[in-house]
């Protein structure tokens, strides 16, 4: 694959030395703005000796203080907004419903949909585009994440959403778009609605976030619908999708738009961790005007690696994502991510690509891990052993039908569940001796 277009050559295409003066700018504007504000983070700027932002540099970022999810819901709603200027919010719901909401002003809206459109212009996206959007439009940031980006690209963007996936296949049928945007899980789901209907998937690309995903998911997908799957990454306390984003030409990892958000990885103290080591990723968010953050923990953990050598890019790179801090399982001492175990399922070409981890609480003195797995074949042994080689621990293996395994029409695929007593949550699910 050869170099794909910029789309904004001066941002994506600067030299290495010369956007990291530009991101010390930056970075001294946007700590004007916050002690100018007289905040949350203000005061714990002076609570660090930083009292002009004149003496603040890049280098110094390590010694200064984090924001986390707690903290946004400790000052909820706007606790942390510095700029009236509101002309809309996103956000989430949380860990447990709680809602995490982010205010943004028309300056960054316009940010927003500049880095959505690197990012589906590194997809090679054109004018001449049509964008089949099923992402969620609302409070979450997907669906009209791309569907600024798009607009901004000069693409024609069908803002689907999630869900009545029967009428996404007549209008993919009548449409005939060339570049599907949703969650990777939904993409399956599509994929094989598609097929079920009889139905050619006319797309020739896919951009795919909101779930940390696999490489085996990815061959799953373009399989089934004959396209180049990638990566996007975002959230809504950063801006939303396009923090970061895989192009055609950047060896599998995803582009950081390091010009408006300065990424860090950080070990469990909070200390940074050379390039190549998993580590979680802290972000300062550069030219936001709404709420800008300083040094936000994201609990999404992947490693950061330099630009492609030689190639017209020459923004950092991170991986793909490892997982989250927080849905790491330890398991008999063990420290397990699900993407290992997605790796391992979707390495096996006898498995569909619907799969559920369960995380057997029930005797608190002996947990246990359950993978469950669709397949018309017996491969409980085999996944059995590869698991083990894999994550060092053993997993029972249940094999069910096409179809057990729940699916998720609209928002995020639920691949980890946990189990603390009560019927098991997949029909077929056994746990001998209990």
């Amino acid at each position: 694959m050869g170099p794909v277009p910029l789309v904004e050559p001066e941002a994506e295409g600067m030299s290495p030395a010369a956007r990291r003066a530009l991101q010390e700018r930056r970075l001294r504007r946007m700590l004007t703005r916050l002690l100018d504000a007289d905040g949350v983070q203000a005061a714990r700027l002076l609570d660090a000796g930083v009292g002009h932002a004149e003496e603040i540099g890049l280098d110094d970022l390590p010694a200064l203080p984090f924001v986390t999810k707690q903290d946004l819901w400790d000052h909820y709603p706007f606790g942390f907004r510095v700029d009236d200027r509101i002309v809309c919010v996103h956000g989430s719901s949380g860990t447990g419903g709680r809602p995490t909401l982010v205010p943004y002003t028309a300056h960054d809206v316009g940010v927003w949909a500049g880095v959505m459109a690197r990012a589906l212009g590194g997809a090679g996206v054109t004018r001449s585009s049509v964008i089949h959007n099923a992402y969620g439009y609302g409070l979450f940031t997907g669906g009209l994440g791309v569907h600024h980006g798009g607009m901004r690209l000069g693409a024609t963007v069908v803002p689907l959403s999630g869900g009545m996936t029967e009428r996404q296949v007549r209008l993919i049928a009548d449409l005939g778009p060339d570049v599907l945007c949703c969650t990777p899980s939904y993409a399956i789901h599509l994929g094989e609605a598609l097929r079920d209907s009889g139905t050619t998937s006319p797309f020739r690309v896919g951009v795919f976030g909101a779930e940390p995903w696999t490489g085996g998911m990815r061959r799953q997908i373009e399989e089934l619908l004959g396209i180049r799957a990638l990566d996007v990454y975002g959230l809504s306390e950063v801006i939303g999708p396009g923090v970061a984003c895989e192009s055609l030409d950047s060896d599998g990892m995803l582009n950081v738009a390091e010009d408006h958000f300065f990424v860090e990885a950080v070990d469990g103290d909070g200390r940074p961790v050379p390039d190549g080591t998993p580590g979680e990723l802290v972000f300062t968010t550069l030219t936001k005007t709404g709420m800008p953050l300083l040094r936000y923990r994201t609990g999404d953990v992947a490693a950061l690696a330099p630009p492609v050598p030689g190639g017209p890019r020459t923004l950092r790179r991170m991986s793909k994502l490892l997982g989250r801090r927080d849905d790491m399982l330890v398991v008999r001492g063990v420290n397990v991510f699900p993407t290992e175990v997605e790796a391992v399922v979707l390495g096996d070409a006898r498995v569909g690509p619907h799969y559920l981890v369960v995380e057997d609480r029930r005797d608190a003195g002996r947990p246990e891990l359950h993978v469950v797995v669709e397949s018309a074949h017996d491969v409980a042994a085999d996944l059995t052993a590869a698991l083990r080689e894999r994550l060092g621990i053993t997993c029972r293996v249940a094999v069910v039908p096409a179809g057990a395994v729940p699916r998720a029409e609209t928002g995020k695929a639920r691949r980890l569940v946990r189990w603390d007593g009560g019927p098991p949550p997949v029909a077929g699910l056994t746990s001998p001796g209990r």
